[in-house]
């Protein structure tokens, strides 16, 4: 899988949203578990995912074990290890979820854009005055 693109919130100084999308299913999708789909794609094992994002392998597979219950079809395909080694790759539907994921990251972070700059107005003060007004 391709490197994701980069959103409007990815500079280091930049203000950013963290999305979490709880579906009727009751599957609950967010940064995490996308990070764990996007390095399974990269990587094509569960175990090295688990390395690459400083988490268990058993931590790792609850969370793909969670997404799979929760949406009702797996997300990730998995061949046995052996002699050639096995591999772990998303399906269609474990696509779909990272897709569609940072779609809606992207739309929102955009859409909030304006009201993330008014909101660092009012929190730092830019735009208002420097000395407070005499009620004189």
């Amino acid at each position: 899988m391709a490197k994701r693109p980069s959103t409007p919130s990815d500079s280091p100084k930049a203000d950013r949203l963290s999305i979490r999308i709880d579906l009727s299913s009751g599957a609950r999708i967010g940064p995490g578990k996308i990070a764990v789909l996007e390095e399974i794609a990269r990587s094509g094992s569960i175990s090295a995912a688990g390395r690459a994002l400083k988490m268990s392998y058993r931590r790792t597979w609850e969370l793909v074990e969670e997404l799979n219950r929760t949406l009702g079809m797996p997300v990730v395909e998995t061949a046995a290890g052996g002699s050639g080694g096995g591999g772990t790759v998303l399906t269609k539907a474990g696509k779909a979820v990272v897709n569609s994921y940072r779609a809606i990251e992207m739309d929102t972070a955009l859409a909030a854009r304006k009201h993330l700059k008014a909101l660092n107005r009012a929190c730092t003060g830019k735009g208002r005055p420097t000395k407070p007004e005499s009620d004189s």
